[in-house]
Order: C-alpha cells, then structure tokens, then sequence
C-alpha cells in the first residue's frame, strides 16, 4: 500500500478523531439499531453490560399501506413487537423512527429504475449507505452519539506511517477507520456495507465482529432473550419472505414480455414477461429442454434474452467488468496504481461468493475497469462490486458493463 501515508496527510481536515475518542467512553450516548432479529438483540446485550447511555431504535423502511391500504398483517408490527420486548427485558429505552420515504426515494425509486432497464440492482447496500448510515444517522441529534448494529463485521483503527514529513506533527494526525471482515467469514456482511461513508463508519460499532452466527444464538439462549430461538431473516425488506419477488416486482414495473433465445441455435425457446424476471446466471426454467438453460445474456433494445445449456459455457464468464459511481471508502485516499497498471486487491460482485482477485484501473473519473485474474459466471449489471485489501473494504460501484 506505498504511497497511502502521503494520500492520508492531505486528509486532516476530513476527519478529526483524536484517539481518545475512537471507542465510546463511560456515558457517551450509543444508539443500537434493532430489526426484531437474534443478531441485534444480542448486540444490544452486549452493549447493556457496559456503562453507555444505550437507548434503541427500529427503523421502519417500508409503510405497507402504500400496497394495501392497510397495516393489516404487516412485517414489521412484529418486528417491532420483538424489539420492545427486548428492550424491556434489558431496561433501554426504544423508539421507532419511520424512514419510510427516505427509503422510496434513495432507495426503492432508483432500484425500480434499474429494474425496468434490466439491470439487477442491490437495494440492500444502498439501504445501507442512505437510510441506516445516512438518514438515521443524520437523525441521532447528539452528532458525538455511537451507532451499534448487529451486523457481523468489524472495524479498525488506522494511522499513517511515520515519515520524515510528518513525524513532528505525527501525535496530532487523526487515526482514520478502516472497515474490515469479520470473524465469521460465512456470515460476513462487509460487502453490503461496502458504500457507507467515512464519516458514518466512524461512529459506528460492531459488536458482532469477534463472534461465530452459533455463538450469537448461544448467547441469547443463555440470557433468555425473547429472539433467541427467532429464524433468520433472508427477504428483501420491502418483500418479505413470503411472496415471489417476481409477482411483487410486476406491481411496479409495467410487464414487458419478449423471447427467449438460445444463444447459440437463435431459436425461440419461451417468452418473458420483462427482463427484470431474469438475472445474469440464472436458471431459465426452460420446460422441454434436453439440458438446463441458464441466462447469459440481457439486450435492451430488442427485449430478448438469451440463454446458453449449462453453467460452464463461455458466454456465462467475463474477464472484466466496467463498473461506474466508484466511491472509495477514504474518499481522499485511493490506493496507487489506479491511473497506470492498476491497484491489484480483492475483488466480490455477490454477497455469497468468496472474493476473487483482480486490478482495478481508472477509466476516467469515477468510472473503474476491474480486470479478474481469472475469468468469472454470472456478473449481472447492476449488481455492487467492491474491492478488499486482504480483509479491509476499500470502496464499490455499480456495474454498467462485462467484458
């Protein structure tokens, strides 16, 4: 990483921690952000041991009565239900805060938008970056209050190297954050909070980060706590999990149906109903067919999608990728290499895959190809990659293009 120290020197005025106040103190106001989950009441449990002015919030995203009219049968009721009963266990106060239209217009509005071009976005990341890390922190009205949520990954604390340049000054420099894996690996979420800003990282605790997900559900079992034994959650928030997302998509984007190609013959093999139904990789459920066909392909402007047999054809891998609205984390502070051979990091464009390695090289101005040293399937535009330096996130963008 030669050549950050001289990056982070012209960062001062950005972020002004002094070390005393990179953890919070005995009665600094910390904010636990809580679902109705097992994973934030135990970050909660964690934090009521310890001497804070610890309260909670439950964010309510999405107002189900912009689809029904009603608030009947709603999600969140009982989420917010199980945060109360943990709060009350635990003596803390709880409030609920509606970012509801924060969430529709940062988030839900630009996802529909990618949606009906037939990209495949990620709205949790974006929900990340602009509601939780955004709009709720810009709501804590103590700007010296800790944000603590329940999701597993972790933070560090970094400073320059000490150079002739510096060393007189070198007490006084800020120590900045650095968002990194955590200890469970298979339930790693740093990619999901690969967008969130500096500032909010700053404030922000995980006292998840030394524990394995078992470890967690033994926890709140030991405690008691009134979510210990809940399932964990794995919808979208504004779908739930239990309705098809393809039939709660089509009541916001206008169906477009057109054909199913195989890629390779040119014969129509099935119709769509609008390319949002389909992603990159995906089996095509083909009925008929002498082998799987997965999707490899997505055009546009004729409203057809292509699709190859098997998960090893050529046409399912990419080289590179073109990826656009590229923010590093230390906005000030990219790594070397960017304008000429590339920064060589670690590369993910899915949750749930392992990172892969790859260079990252400036196309022009936030605009970033990022080159795998080996070819990978099934990269969707859309989709979030982000780049590591071995387990510290450095930043993410949305892909527009494969190569």
């Amino acid at each position: 990483m030669q050549g950050w120290s001289t990056s982070l020197l012209r960062s001062l005025s950005l972020l002004r921690t002094q070390s005393a106040a990179l953890t919070p103190r005995k009665g600094d106001r910390v904010v636990v952000a809580m679902s109705g989950g097992v994973d934030s009441s135990v970050t909660a449990r964690l934090l009521a041991d310890q001497d804070f002015d610890l309260s909670a919030v439950f964010m309510r995203n999405w107002d189900t009565r912009d689809e029904s009219g009603t608030d009947h049968g709603c999600e969140w009721k009982k989420d917010w239900e199980d945060v109360q009963r943990v709060c009350r266990m635990l003596g803390i106060r709880c409030e609920m805060v509606d970012l509801s239209r924060e969430y529709w217009t940062r988030v839900f509005e630009p996802a529909l938008a990618l949606w009906e071009s037939g990209a495949t976005p990620n709205p949790d990341i974006w929900c990340n970056r602009e509601v939780k890390f955004g709009a709720l922190m810009d709501r804590l009205t103590d700007k010296a209050s800790w944000l603590a949520t329940g999701h597993y990954a972790d933070k560090k604390w970094a400073l320059p190297s000490v150079t002739l340049s510096n060393v007189f000054a070198y007490s006084k420099l800020p120590a900045r954050p650095q968002l990194r894996r955590p200890a469970d690996r298979s339930k790693d979420q740093t990619y999901y909070l690969s967008a969130i800003p500096e500032s909010s990282l700053a404030r922000t605790l995980f006292p998840l980060a030394p524990y394995k997900k078992i470890e967690v559900r033994e926890m709140a079992q030991k405690w008691g706590l009134p979510t210990a034994s809940r399932e964990e959650s794995m919808g979208i928030c504004f779908v739930g999990e239990k309705r098809r997302f393809d039939d709660f998509l089509s009541e916001y984007v206008t169906p477009k149906p057109g054909h199913i190609i195989d890629l390779e013959s040119g014969k129509i093999l099935g119709r769509h109903q609008g390319l949002f139904s389909y992603t990159i990789g995906q089996n095509a459920r083909i009925k008929g067919m002498p082998q799987k066909m997965f999707v490899a392909r997505k055009d546009p402007i004729e409203n057809q999608i292509y699709v190859v047999p098997g998960t090893e054809h050529p046409a399912l891998f990419s080289s590179s990728i073109i990826v656009d609205q590229w923010k590093w984390i230390w906005s000030d502070a990219p790594p070397d290499g960017l304008d000429a051979e590339g920064y060589r990091g670690r590369v993910q464009y899915r949750h749930r895959m392992m990172d892969v390695a790859g260079a990252i090289q400036r196309v022009s101005g936030d605009k970033m190809r990022i080159t795998f040293q080996k070819p990978q399937s099934s990269v969707a535009t859309g989709q979030v990659a982000a780049m590591w330096h071995r387990d510290w996130c450095l930043g993410c963008g949305i892909i527009i293009g494969a190569e």
